[in-house]
């Protein structure tokens, strides 16, 4: 569990790269079969795959549950300078 800006909690929990439950969602900004892009209480998230789909969405509760071939998932902070990426700044960029 992590505590987000606003001092909420926050889990993100993924079964068999097939199935992710993430709490603390405010907002879904969009959404398609390759990526969703959620504001949550600890940032921007961005969560890749191939053919995924909401399964639950409960913005009253803040739980999203997303179904599909998921690839990953990565918090679009900001943080970092863009010369020190590495792997996973290659992956998405």
């Amino acid at each position: 569990m992590d505590q987000g800006k606003s001092g909420k909690m926050q889990d993100v929990r993924l079964q068999s790269r097939k199935i992710m439950d993430i709490t603390g969602v405010s907002q879904v900004e969009s959404f398609d079969s390759e990526e969703f892009l959620l504001d949550t209480v600890c940032g921007a998230l961005a969560v890749r795959g191939h053919n995924l789909h909401m399964k639950n969405l409960s913005l009253e509760q803040g739980l999203v549950t997303i179904e599909g071939s998921i690839d990953a998932f990565i918090y679009l902070d900001g943080k970092g300078s863009s010369k020190s990426k590495g792997l996973l700044g290659k992956l998405f960029r």
